[in-house]
C-alpha cells in the first residue's frame, strides 16, 4: 500500500512537545487531498504519555479514491506501561488491518473490522502478560474519502469539523456523564454543579474480546474544511467554543500548538494530542448516493418494468397498424403505465440508498464560533502571567520583541478587534511558552545566568 504514515513514535521529543506534524508528498500529478497535523504532549502531571496518534496519507489518486486519509487519536488506560502499549496497539494495527481489508470490501465495513480485530489482539495481549491484564484505550479515527468523511469511534476521544464559523462534535462520548445525560437523568446544569466523575468511560478498546463501535458518516467534504481529533486531555480543559475558534483562526500547526499550550496553562492534568486534517481542494465526487454502507451502487430503472414498458409499446405501434385502434391505446396505456411506476421505484430506491449510506447521528453539539471578548481577554491575562515569568527568570533575549508585540495585541484588544487580537494572543502563548521552555532547557545544561 503507498501512503504517507506518521505515527507518534517516529520521532523523540522537541521542547517538552511529543512528535509533531503530518506530511504530505507528492506522487507524480497527485495533488494531496488532506494537509495534516498532529502534536502529543505529555501534560503538567503525568509521568508518561499514554496518547498515540497515526496518520496515513494517501500519495495517488486510485489510494485515495479507494482507501482515502486516516487520521486515528487513542488513550491508553492502565497501570504501567499498559495504558501506552495499548494505544500504540491500536493506531499501528487499525491501519495495518483497514489496508488490508479495504480491497475487499466497503471502507465503512473495512474501517469496523479494523477495528474489531485490533480490539481482539489489545485484548489477547492483555490476556497473555498479568501486567498488562484489563489494559485498554480509546480510540478515534476518520478516513477522509471522495465519498465524504468516515469516522470509527470507542471512548470520549473525539472527532469534530469545522466547516465556516460551524463547529460540530461527530462522535458521542462514551463517558458515563454522557451515558446518564442520554438516558435523561442528568442535565447540563446539573452536570456543571454536581460531582459526577466526567472521566469514567462505559467503553474502550482491548478489556474484553468483542467491541461495539459506532461508526458515523459520512460527512461530504468541502474545501476548507477542518476535521480536529483529540484526546480528552484537550477537549475536559478548553471549551468546544474555544477549540473552534483556535483551530479557525490560525493555520492548522499552529492551532495544534496554541491548544495544547492552553490546555497545559489551564493545569494540563493529562496527556494531550491533537490530530487536525484540512481539506485542501474539492473531491470532485458530487453523486454521494452511488455510495451505501453494504457497497452497493444506486438502483437503476427496474429490468422488469422496463422490458414491460418495451413490449406494450411495440404492441401499441403493431396494433396501430392493424388499425386495431383501441388495443392499442390500452397498450400504450400499459407501456405508459409501466415507465411511470419504474421511475417512482428507481427514486424511492435512491432515496433509500442515501438514507442507508448514512449512519450514525452525528453531530452532537454543533457551536457557532465567534471571537469574544471575554475568550480574548483571557488569552491575554494566560499571556501576561507568562511573560511575566519569563522576565522575572530569565535574561531572555526576546524581552523586547514580545513585549511590543504584546503591546500591539492589548491595542487590538482595545479597539475591540476581537478576532484579530485573540489571534495575536494565541500565536503569543506559544511563542513565550516556547521560550520558557527554551530558556529552562538552556538553563538544565548550565548554559544561562538567571537573575538574582
Amino acid at each position: 500500500m503507498a501512503d504517507t504514515t506518521l505515527r507518534s513514535d517516529d520521532s523523540g521529543q522537541q521542547s517538552g512537545l511529543d512528535t509533531s506534524a503530518g506530511r504530505n508528498t507528492t506522487a507524480g500529478n497527485w495533488t494531496p487531498v488532506t494537509l495534516a497535523e498532529a502534536l502529543s504532549d505529555i501534560g503538567m502531571r503525568r509521568a508518561n504519555n499514554q496518547d498515540s496518534f497515526s496518520i496515513v496519507l494517501a500519495n495517488d489518486t486510485e489510494l485515495w479514491q479507494r482507501a482515502g486519509d486516516l487520521l486515528i487519536v487513542a488513550d491508553g488506560m492502565g497501570a504501567h506501561a499498559a495504558g501506552e502499549l495499548a494505544s500504540r496497539l491500536s493506531v499501528e494495527l487499525i491501519p495495518h488491518h483497514y489496508s488490508k481489508l479495504n480491497t475487499k470490501m466497503d471502507c465503512s465495513e473495512a474501517l469496523l473490522r479494523a477495528f474489531e480485530e485490533t480490539n481482539r489482539e489489545i485484548h489477547r495481549r492483555g490476556m497473555a502478560n498479568p501486567e498488562f491484564r484489563s489494559m485498554g484505550t480509546t480510540t478515534s479515527a476518520i478516513v477522509l474519502l471522495p465519498i465524504g468523511g468516515v469516522i470509527a469511534h470507542v471512548g470520549d476521544s473525539r472527532v469534530y469539523r469545522l466547516r465556516g464559523q460551524t463547529f460540530e462534535q461527530l462522535t458521542f462520548d462514551h463517558s458515563l456523564v454522557w451515558e446518564m445525560q442520554q438516558a435523561g437523568e442528568v442535565s447540563e446544569e446539573m452536570i456543571r454543579n454536581s460531582s459526577i466523575p466526567k472521566n469514567v468511560i462505559t467503553r474502550s478498546m482491548g478489556p474484553s474480546p468483542s467491541v461495539q463501535v459506532d461508526l458515523e458518516g459520512p460527512f461530504p467534504l468541502k474545501k476548507g474544511d477542518r476535521f480536529l481529533l483529540c484526546s480528552d486531555g484537550l477537549s475536559g480543559q478548553i471549551a468546544d467554543e474555544e477549540i473552534g475558534l483556535l483551530l479557525g483562526l490560525l493555520d492548522p500547526a499552529k492551532a495544534a500548538k496554541a491548544l495544547i499550550d492552553l490546555a497545559n496553562f489551564r493545569g494540563g492534568p493529562d496527556n494531550i494530542t491533537v490530530v487536525i486534517g484540512e481539506v485542501q481542494r474539492d473531491t470532485g465526487i458530487s453523486n454521494v448516493q452511488n455510495y451505501t454502507s453494504g457497497g452497493r451502487a444506486a438502483s437503476s430503472f427496474p429490468t422488469s418494468l422496463g422490458l414491460m414498458a418495451a413490449i406494450g409499446l411495440l404492441a401499441a405501434i403493431f396494433l396501430a397498424l392493424m388499425q386495431q385502434t383501441p388495443l392499442a391505446i390500452l397498450a400504450a396505456a400499459a407501456a405508459i403505465l409501466a415507465l411511470v411506476t419504474g421511475w417512482i421505484k428507481m427514486a424511492v430506491s435512491k432515496q433509500s440508498v442515501v438514507q442507508e449510506q448514512g449512519f450514525g447521528k452525528a453531530p452532537y453539539r454543533k457551536y457557532t464560533c465567534k471571537p469574544s471578548a471575554t475568550f480574548a481577554s483571557q488569552l491575554k491575562t494566560a499571556v501576561d502571567e507568562l511573560f511575566q515569568w519569563l522576565k522575572d527568570n530569565s535574561n531572555s533575549p526576546k524581552l523586547k520583541v514580545l513585549a511590543e508585540r504584546i503591546q500591539a495585541a492589548n491595542k487590538e484588544l482595545v479597539g475591540k478587534d476581537y478576532k484579530a487580537s485573540t489571534s495575536s494572543f494565541a500565536t503569543l502563548l506559544v511563542d513565550v511558552m516556547q521560550e520558557i521552555r527554551d530558556r529552562r532547557k538552556e538553563d538544565d545544561e548550565g548554559r544561562v545566568d538567571y537573575k538574582d
